[in-house]
Protein backbone atom coordinates (compact mmCIF):
# COMPACT_ATOMS: atom_id res chain seq x y z
CA UNK A 1 0.00 0.00 0.00
CA UNK A 2 1.35 3.09 -0.96
CA UNK A 3 1.18 5.33 2.74
CA UNK A 4 0.79 9.02 3.51
CA UNK A 5 4.93 9.66 3.46
CA UNK A 6 5.78 9.49 -0.36
CA UNK A 7 9.29 10.73 -0.25
CA UNK A 8 10.19 8.48 2.52
CA UNK A 9 8.01 5.91 0.56
CA UNK A 10 9.82 6.50 -2.23
CA UNK A 11 13.21 6.06 -0.81
CA UNK A 12 11.55 2.40 0.95
CA UNK A 13 10.72 1.26 -2.36
CA UNK A 14 14.91 1.19 -3.44
CA UNK A 15 15.21 -0.07 0.37
CA UNK A 16 12.86 -2.81 0.00
CA UNK A 17 13.76 -3.87 -3.34
CA UNK A 18 16.61 -5.54 -2.06
CA UNK A 19 14.33 -7.67 0.67
CA UNK A 20 12.57 -10.19 -2.09
CA UNK A 21 10.01 -13.16 0.03
CA UNK A 22 8.78 -16.06 -0.99
CA UNK A 23 4.90 -14.03 -0.48
CA UNK A 24 3.80 -11.19 0.37
CA UNK A 25 2.79 -11.42 3.82
CA UNK A 26 -0.26 -10.35 5.48
CA UNK A 27 0.81 -7.91 8.47
CA UNK A 28 -0.36 -10.12 11.27
CA UNK A 29 -1.96 -13.14 10.83
CA UNK A 30 -2.60 -16.42 13.00
CA UNK A 31 -0.71 -18.90 14.77
CA UNK A 32 0.01 -21.86 12.88
CA UNK A 33 -1.23 -25.44 13.28
CA UNK A 34 0.26 -28.57 13.56
CA UNK A 35 2.14 -29.56 9.93
CA UNK A 36 0.81 -32.72 8.34
CA UNK A 37 3.57 -35.69 8.93
CA UNK A 38 5.68 -36.54 6.23
CA UNK A 39 3.95 -39.84 6.20
CA UNK A 40 0.81 -38.56 5.59
CA UNK A 41 1.96 -36.39 2.97
CA UNK A 42 3.66 -39.24 1.05
CA UNK A 43 0.20 -41.20 1.02
CA UNK A 44 -2.12 -37.91 -0.16
CA UNK A 45 -2.84 -37.39 -3.58
CA UNK A 46 -0.62 -35.19 -5.40
CA UNK A 47 -1.27 -31.07 -5.04
CA UNK A 48 -2.15 -30.25 -8.73
CA UNK A 49 -4.65 -27.24 -8.18
CA UNK A 50 -4.63 -25.02 -5.63
CA UNK A 51 -7.94 -25.95 -3.81
CA UNK A 52 -9.73 -25.17 -0.58
CA UNK A 53 -12.74 -26.29 1.80
CA UNK A 54 -15.73 -23.71 1.35
CA UNK A 55 -15.47 -22.12 4.53
CA UNK A 56 -11.86 -21.40 3.73
CA UNK A 57 -12.54 -20.71 0.57
CA UNK A 58 -15.06 -18.23 1.04
CA UNK A 59 -13.02 -16.26 3.70
CA UNK A 60 -10.37 -16.24 1.37
CA UNK A 61 -12.24 -14.68 -1.39
CA UNK A 62 -14.28 -12.17 1.42
CA UNK A 63 -10.36 -11.27 3.05
CA UNK A 64 -9.06 -10.32 -0.58
CA UNK A 65 -12.09 -8.47 -1.73
CA UNK A 66 -11.67 -6.54 1.23
CA UNK A 67 -8.00 -5.68 0.60
CA UNK A 68 -8.16 -4.85 -2.47
CA UNK A 69 -10.91 -2.49 -1.76
CA UNK A 70 -9.26 -1.13 1.22
CA UNK A 71 -5.78 -0.53 -0.90
CA UNK A 72 -7.92 1.99 -3.46
CA UNK A 73 -9.65 3.66 -0.39
CA UNK A 74 -6.47 4.38 1.02
CA UNK A 75 -5.15 5.55 -1.77
CA UNK A 76 -7.91 8.12 -2.15
CA UNK A 77 -8.52 9.15 1.25
CA UNK A 78 -4.99 9.91 1.78
CA UNK A 79 -4.75 12.64 -1.13
CA UNK A 80 -7.68 13.66 0.55
CA UNK A 81 -5.46 14.21 3.52
CA UNK A 82 -3.19 16.16 1.88
CA UNK A 83 -5.67 18.08 0.07
CA UNK A 84 -7.32 19.03 3.45
CA UNK A 85 -3.87 20.34 5.30
CA UNK A 86 -3.13 22.19 2.36
CA UNK A 87 -6.79 23.98 1.85
CA UNK A 88 -7.18 24.45 5.67
CA UNK A 89 -3.26 26.11 6.49
CA UNK A 90 -2.43 23.25 8.48
CA UNK A 91 0.82 22.95 6.29
CA UNK A 92 0.95 26.60 6.33
CA UNK A 93 0.55 26.91 10.49
CA UNK A 94 3.03 24.29 11.39
CA UNK A 95 5.62 26.68 8.76
CA UNK A 96 5.08 29.42 10.85
CA UNK A 97 5.23 27.57 13.96
CA UNK A 98 8.69 26.08 12.86
CA UNK A 99 9.66 29.59 11.72
CA UNK A 100 8.67 31.47 14.92
CA UNK A 101 10.82 28.44 16.69
CA UNK A 102 14.21 29.50 14.80
CA UNK A 103 16.18 31.20 12.46
CA UNK A 104 18.16 27.98 11.45
CA UNK A 105 16.85 25.53 8.91
CA UNK A 106 17.76 22.07 10.43
CA UNK A 107 15.69 23.26 13.77
CA UNK A 108 12.72 24.28 11.62
CA UNK A 109 12.72 20.70 9.98
CA UNK A 110 12.87 19.34 13.13
CA UNK A 111 10.02 20.50 14.19
CA UNK A 112 8.08 20.67 10.80
CA UNK A 113 8.76 17.27 10.01
CA UNK A 114 7.23 15.91 13.13
CA UNK A 115 4.19 17.55 13.32
CA UNK A 116 3.31 16.93 9.56
CA UNK A 117 4.37 13.33 9.81
CA UNK A 118 2.65 12.81 12.85
CA UNK A 119 -0.41 14.37 11.61
CA UNK A 120 -0.85 12.76 8.49
CA UNK A 121 -0.39 9.72 10.55
CA UNK A 122 -3.08 10.05 13.10
CA UNK A 123 -5.71 10.95 10.60
CA UNK A 124 -4.77 7.95 8.78
CA UNK A 125 -4.38 5.35 12.06
CA UNK A 126 -8.85 4.66 11.60
CA UNK A 127 -7.66 2.74 8.30
CA UNK A 128 -4.49 0.94 9.67
CA UNK A 129 -6.52 0.24 12.77
CA UNK A 130 -9.20 -1.30 10.52
CA UNK A 131 -6.81 -2.75 8.04
CA UNK A 132 -5.66 -5.17 11.42
CA UNK A 133 -9.05 -5.43 12.51
CA UNK A 134 -9.63 -7.34 9.26
CA UNK A 135 -7.02 -9.92 10.32
CA UNK A 136 -8.49 -10.60 13.59
CA UNK A 137 -12.21 -10.88 12.10
CA UNK A 138 -10.82 -13.38 9.84
CA UNK A 139 -8.72 -15.27 12.40
CA UNK A 140 -5.62 -14.03 10.95
CA UNK A 141 -3.70 -11.99 13.61
CA UNK A 142 -3.03 -13.10 17.02
CA UNK A 143 -1.12 -9.65 17.78
CA UNK A 144 -3.01 -7.67 20.20
CA UNK A 145 -4.09 -4.59 20.02
CA UNK A 146 -1.17 -3.07 22.68
CA UNK A 147 1.35 -4.77 20.65
CA UNK A 148 0.27 -3.14 17.16
CA UNK A 149 -0.12 -0.03 18.55
CA UNK A 150 3.32 -0.42 19.83
CA UNK A 151 5.01 -1.33 16.43
CA UNK A 152 3.06 1.37 15.02
CA UNK A 153 4.84 3.56 17.40
CA UNK A 154 8.35 2.42 16.88
CA UNK A 155 7.30 3.14 12.58
CA UNK A 156 6.41 6.31 13.18
CA UNK A 157 9.55 6.78 15.20
CA UNK A 158 11.90 5.25 12.17
CA UNK A 159 9.91 7.15 10.18
CA UNK A 160 10.35 10.47 11.33
CA UNK A 161 13.76 10.12 11.80
CA UNK A 162 14.87 9.09 7.90
CA UNK A 163 11.85 11.67 7.16
CA UNK A 164 13.57 14.25 9.01
CA UNK A 165 16.73 12.91 7.26
CA UNK A 166 15.52 13.46 3.67
CA UNK A 167 13.45 15.95 3.81
CA UNK A 168 16.32 18.21 4.65
CA UNK A 169 18.25 17.24 1.97
CA UNK A 170 15.24 17.91 -0.60
CA UNK A 171 15.29 21.03 0.83
CA UNK A 172 18.49 22.01 0.31
CA UNK A 173 18.82 20.73 -2.69
CA UNK A 174 15.88 22.71 -3.66
CA UNK A 175 17.40 26.11 -2.32
CA UNK A 176 21.01 25.41 -3.83
CA UNK A 177 19.69 23.94 -7.74
CA UNK A 178 15.81 24.58 -8.57
CA UNK A 179 16.46 23.17 -11.88
CA UNK A 180 18.49 20.27 -10.64
CA UNK A 181 17.05 19.05 -7.20
CA UNK A 182 14.99 16.00 -8.46
CA UNK A 183 18.34 14.34 -9.74
CA UNK A 184 20.55 15.65 -6.59
CA UNK A 185 18.02 14.25 -4.20
CA UNK A 186 17.79 11.03 -5.96
CA UNK A 187 21.75 10.77 -5.59
CA UNK A 188 21.96 11.71 -2.28
CA UNK A 189 18.85 9.02 -1.41
CA UNK A 190 20.47 6.06 -3.21
CA UNK A 191 23.57 5.71 -0.93
CA UNK A 192 20.92 6.26 2.43
CA UNK A 193 18.67 3.30 1.13
CA UNK A 194 22.26 1.48 0.90
CA UNK A 195 23.20 2.10 4.29
CA UNK A 196 19.33 1.63 5.42
CA UNK A 197 19.65 -2.27 3.59
CA UNK A 198 23.34 -2.95 5.23
CA UNK A 199 22.09 -1.87 9.07
CA UNK A 200 18.45 -3.22 8.61
CA UNK A 201 19.56 -6.84 10.00
CA UNK A 202 21.40 -5.54 13.15
CA UNK A 203 19.39 -2.30 14.00
CA UNK A 204 15.89 -2.23 12.46
CA UNK A 205 14.57 -5.72 12.38
CA UNK A 206 15.21 -6.66 15.67
CA UNK A 207 13.07 -3.37 16.67
CA UNK A 208 9.85 -5.83 15.62
CA UNK A 209 10.45 -9.32 15.77
CA UNK A 210 12.47 -11.56 17.80
CA UNK A 211 15.93 -13.51 16.22
CA UNK A 212 18.07 -16.11 17.39
CA UNK A 213 20.50 -18.43 15.70
CA UNK A 214 18.50 -21.49 13.86
CA UNK A 215 21.21 -23.51 14.85
CA UNK A 216 20.41 -23.56 18.45
CA UNK A 217 16.96 -24.18 17.96
CA UNK A 218 16.44 -26.62 14.56
CA UNK A 219 20.48 -28.16 14.06
CA UNK A 220 18.93 -30.37 11.60
CA UNK A 221 16.97 -28.24 9.45
CA UNK A 222 20.47 -25.74 9.55
CA UNK A 223 22.26 -29.23 8.32
CA UNK A 224 19.72 -29.88 5.47
CA UNK A 225 20.39 -26.01 4.26
CA UNK A 226 23.87 -26.30 3.89
CA UNK A 227 23.22 -29.11 1.57
CA UNK A 228 21.14 -26.82 -1.03
CA UNK A 229 23.82 -23.95 -0.34
CA UNK A 230 26.53 -25.85 -1.67
CA UNK A 231 24.73 -27.14 -4.46
CA UNK A 232 24.31 -23.74 -5.18
CA UNK A 233 27.90 -23.15 -5.20
CA UNK A 234 27.58 -20.60 -2.17
CA UNK A 235 28.91 -20.80 1.12
CA UNK A 236 27.00 -19.02 4.47
CA UNK A 237 27.96 -19.89 7.89
CA UNK A 238 25.59 -21.43 9.97
CA UNK A 239 26.61 -18.51 12.37
CA UNK A 240 24.96 -16.32 9.77
CA UNK A 241 21.44 -18.29 9.62
CA UNK A 242 18.86 -17.16 12.08
CA UNK A 243 14.97 -18.28 13.36
CA UNK A 244 12.47 -15.47 13.45
CA UNK A 245 9.73 -15.70 16.08
CA UNK A 246 6.96 -15.17 13.80
CA UNK A 247 4.42 -17.16 15.18
CA UNK A 248 4.48 -14.11 18.27
CA UNK A 249 2.44 -12.04 15.50
CA UNK A 250 2.13 -14.11 12.39
CA UNK A 251 1.54 -17.08 10.88
CA UNK A 252 2.53 -15.99 7.49
CA UNK A 253 5.04 -18.92 5.75
CA UNK A 254 8.79 -17.05 4.60
CA UNK A 255 12.15 -17.57 4.54
CA UNK A 256 14.63 -14.88 3.42
CA UNK A 257 18.21 -13.70 2.58
CA UNK A 258 18.85 -9.72 3.80
CA UNK A 259 21.93 -7.37 4.18
CA UNK A 260 24.81 -7.56 2.18
CA UNK A 261 28.48 -7.54 3.55
CA UNK A 262 29.01 -7.80 7.20
CA UNK A 263 25.17 -7.95 7.97
CA UNK A 264 24.10 -10.74 5.43
CA UNK A 265 22.21 -13.41 6.85
CA UNK A 266 19.50 -16.34 6.06
CA UNK A 267 16.43 -15.75 8.21
CA UNK A 268 13.88 -18.91 8.25
CA UNK A 269 10.19 -17.61 10.60
CA UNK A 270 9.37 -20.35 13.02
CA UNK A 271 5.94 -20.55 11.40
CA UNK A 272 7.41 -22.13 8.51
CA UNK A 273 9.20 -25.03 10.13
CA UNK A 274 6.25 -25.68 12.25
CA UNK A 275 3.59 -25.34 9.37
CA UNK A 276 5.51 -27.36 6.77
CA UNK A 277 7.89 -30.10 6.45
CA UNK A 278 11.11 -30.02 6.11
CA UNK A 279 11.50 -30.68 2.63
CA UNK A 280 9.42 -28.05 1.96
CA UNK A 281 10.89 -25.64 4.16
CA UNK A 282 14.23 -25.98 2.00
CA UNK A 283 12.05 -25.20 -0.94
CA UNK A 284 11.13 -22.07 0.64
CA UNK A 285 14.87 -21.54 1.30
CA UNK A 286 15.50 -22.56 -2.45
CA UNK A 287 13.41 -19.77 -3.80
CA UNK A 288 14.83 -16.99 -1.34
CA UNK A 289 18.87 -18.14 -1.79
CA UNK A 290 17.44 -17.65 -5.74
CA UNK A 291 17.04 -14.14 -5.58
CA UNK A 292 20.26 -13.94 -4.22
CA UNK A 293 21.87 -16.09 -6.78
CA UNK A 294 20.27 -14.61 -9.95
CA UNK A 295 21.26 -10.94 -8.58
CA UNK A 296 17.72 -9.66 -8.18
CA UNK A 297 18.55 -8.13 -5.05
CA UNK A 298 21.04 -6.65 -7.42
CA UNK A 299 18.97 -5.76 -10.14
CA UNK A 300 15.51 -4.73 -8.28
CA UNK A 301 17.46 -2.06 -6.27
CA UNK A 302 18.84 -0.53 -9.87
CA UNK A 303 15.22 -1.07 -11.35
CA UNK A 304 13.51 1.09 -8.69
CA UNK A 305 16.67 3.78 -8.26
CA UNK A 306 16.21 3.93 -12.35
CA UNK A 307 12.50 4.03 -11.77
CA UNK A 308 12.26 6.81 -9.21
CA UNK A 309 14.49 8.54 -11.43
CA UNK A 310 11.83 9.31 -13.27
CA UNK A 311 9.40 9.81 -10.71
CA UNK A 312 11.31 12.31 -8.98
CA UNK A 313 11.51 14.64 -11.81
CA UNK A 314 7.77 14.45 -13.08
CA UNK A 315 7.15 15.00 -9.08
CA UNK A 316 9.32 18.37 -9.09
CA UNK A 317 7.46 19.37 -12.69
CA UNK A 318 4.36 18.53 -10.77
CA UNK A 319 5.06 20.52 -7.95
CA UNK A 320 5.34 23.74 -9.93
CA UNK A 321 2.74 23.26 -11.76
CA UNK A 322 0.64 22.48 -8.12
CA UNK A 323 1.38 25.78 -6.59
CA UNK A 324 1.12 27.90 -9.76
CA UNK A 325 -2.39 26.85 -9.83
CA UNK A 326 -3.40 26.93 -5.70
CA UNK A 327 0.12 27.59 -4.32
CA UNK A 328 -1.57 31.44 -3.05
CA UNK A 329 -4.76 29.64 -1.77
CA UNK A 330 -2.82 27.02 0.08
CA UNK A 331 -0.99 30.08 1.18
CA UNK A 332 2.78 28.39 0.30
CA UNK A 333 5.02 30.83 -0.86
CA UNK A 334 7.25 28.51 -3.52
CA UNK A 335 9.04 25.35 -3.75
CA UNK A 336 11.11 25.67 -0.87
CA UNK A 337 9.05 26.72 1.33
CA UNK A 338 8.44 24.28 4.33
CA UNK A 339 4.35 24.31 3.14
CA UNK A 340 5.20 22.90 -0.04
CA UNK A 341 6.38 19.11 1.16
CA UNK A 342 2.56 18.47 1.68
CA UNK A 343 2.27 19.27 -2.38
CA UNK A 344 4.96 16.98 -2.85
CA UNK A 345 3.71 14.39 -0.88
CA UNK A 346 0.70 14.25 -2.64
CA UNK A 347 2.11 14.67 -6.95
CA UNK A 348 4.41 11.84 -5.69
CA UNK A 349 1.47 9.85 -4.64
CA UNK A 350 -0.01 10.17 -7.58
CA UNK A 351 2.87 9.13 -9.79
CA UNK A 352 3.72 6.25 -7.80
CA UNK A 353 0.73 4.80 -7.65
CA UNK A 354 0.41 5.02 -11.03
CA UNK A 355 3.96 2.99 -11.23
CA UNK A 356 2.36 0.39 -9.18
CA UNK A 357 1.80 -1.77 -11.75
CA UNK A 358 5.79 -1.45 -12.87
CA UNK A 359 6.96 -2.28 -10.19
CA UNK A 360 4.87 -5.19 -9.47
CA UNK A 361 5.36 -6.10 -13.07
CA UNK A 362 8.89 -6.12 -12.62
CA UNK A 363 8.21 -8.24 -9.09
CA UNK A 364 6.49 -10.62 -10.82
CA UNK A 365 8.59 -11.58 -13.26
CA UNK A 366 11.78 -12.19 -10.28
CA UNK A 367 9.52 -14.25 -8.51
CA UNK A 368 8.74 -16.30 -11.33
CA UNK A 369 12.23 -17.03 -12.47
CA UNK A 370 13.54 -17.47 -8.10
CA UNK A 371 10.59 -20.17 -8.30
CA UNK A 372 12.47 -21.96 -11.06
CA UNK A 373 15.50 -21.86 -8.90
CA UNK A 374 13.90 -23.15 -6.07
CA UNK A 375 12.35 -25.81 -8.28
CA UNK A 376 15.86 -26.69 -9.81
CA UNK A 377 18.53 -26.54 -6.69
CA UNK A 378 15.96 -29.07 -4.70
CA UNK A 379 15.29 -31.38 -7.48
CA UNK A 380 17.21 -34.51 -6.67
CA UNK A 381 17.95 -33.71 -2.74
CA UNK A 382 14.78 -33.81 -1.95
CA UNK A 383 12.19 -37.12 -3.01
CA UNK A 384 9.54 -35.64 -5.80
CA UNK A 385 10.97 -31.68 -5.26
CA UNK A 386 7.67 -30.62 -7.85
CA UNK A 387 5.07 -32.09 -5.09
CA UNK A 388 6.78 -30.49 -2.42
CA UNK A 389 6.96 -27.09 -3.74
CA UNK A 390 3.33 -27.70 -5.23
CA UNK A 391 2.23 -28.60 -1.33
CA UNK A 392 4.33 -25.46 -0.37
CA UNK A 393 2.19 -23.37 -2.25
CA UNK A 394 -0.90 -24.88 -1.16
CA UNK A 395 -0.05 -24.61 2.70
CA UNK A 396 0.92 -20.96 1.84
CA UNK A 397 -2.23 -20.30 0.16
CA UNK A 398 -4.29 -21.73 2.91
CA UNK A 399 -2.25 -20.25 5.85
CA UNK A 400 -2.85 -16.54 4.00
CA UNK A 401 -6.20 -16.68 2.65
CA UNK A 402 -4.78 -16.54 -1.15
CA UNK A 403 -7.51 -15.29 -3.34
CA UNK A 404 -7.91 -18.86 -5.23
CA UNK A 405 -8.79 -16.69 -8.62
CA UNK A 406 -7.65 -12.87 -8.38
CA UNK A 407 -8.67 -10.69 -10.89
CA UNK A 408 -6.91 -10.15 -13.61
CA UNK A 409 -6.93 -6.57 -13.35
CA UNK A 410 -5.66 -6.69 -9.26
CA UNK A 411 -3.21 -9.46 -10.01
CA UNK A 412 -1.77 -6.80 -12.93
CA UNK A 413 -1.70 -3.27 -10.45
CA UNK A 414 -1.64 -5.21 -7.16
CA UNK A 415 0.21 -7.98 -7.22
CA UNK A 416 3.94 -8.41 -6.40
CA UNK A 417 3.94 -12.46 -6.52
CA UNK A 418 2.09 -14.41 -8.98
CA UNK A 419 -0.83 -15.69 -7.59
CA UNK A 420 -0.84 -18.97 -5.86
CA UNK A 421 -2.79 -20.75 -7.93
CA UNK A 422 -0.48 -20.17 -10.84
CA UNK A 423 2.54 -20.94 -9.03
CA UNK A 424 1.30 -24.41 -8.08
CA UNK A 425 0.63 -25.52 -11.25
CA UNK A 426 3.79 -24.29 -12.53
CA UNK A 427 5.71 -26.55 -9.92
CA UNK A 428 4.56 -29.89 -11.59
CA UNK A 429 4.26 -28.56 -15.46
CA UNK A 430 7.98 -27.10 -15.33
CA UNK A 431 10.01 -30.43 -15.38
CA UNK A 432 13.27 -29.96 -18.22
CA UNK A 433 14.84 -33.46 -16.63
CA UNK A 434 12.02 -35.48 -18.07
CA UNK A 435 11.77 -34.06 -21.72
CA UNK A 436 15.45 -34.09 -21.81
CA UNK A 437 16.29 -30.18 -21.70
CA UNK A 438 18.83 -28.73 -19.45
CA UNK A 439 18.02 -26.70 -16.59
CA UNK A 440 18.06 -23.42 -16.57
CA UNK A 441 19.67 -22.23 -13.70
CA UNK A 442 21.02 -25.60 -11.86
CA UNK A 443 23.23 -27.78 -13.77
Amino acid sequence: MIGKRYILAAFLMLFLAGVPALSAPSPAQTRPQAAPAPAQLENAPKTEQYTLSHDRYEKAVAFSRSQYTLYFVSFFYGLLILVLVLRLGVAAQFRNLAERFSDRRWLQAALFVPLLFLTLDVLDLPLAAYRHSLTLRYELSVQGWGSWLWDWSKGEMIEILFGFLLVLILFAVIRRSPRRCWLYFWMAALPIALAAFFISPWVIDPLFNKFEPLDSRHPELVTAIEKVVHRAGLEIPREKMFLMQASLKSNAINAYVTGFGASKRVVVWDTTIQKTTTDETLFVFGHEMGHYVLNHVRDGFLFAAFTLLGAFYLAFRGLHWALDRWGILWKVRGDDDWAALPVMLGVLSVILFFASPVFNGFSRMQEAHADIYGLEVTHGLVPDSAEVAAHAFQVLGEVDLSDPNPPDFITFWLYSHPPVADRLVFAHTYDPWAKGQSPRYVK
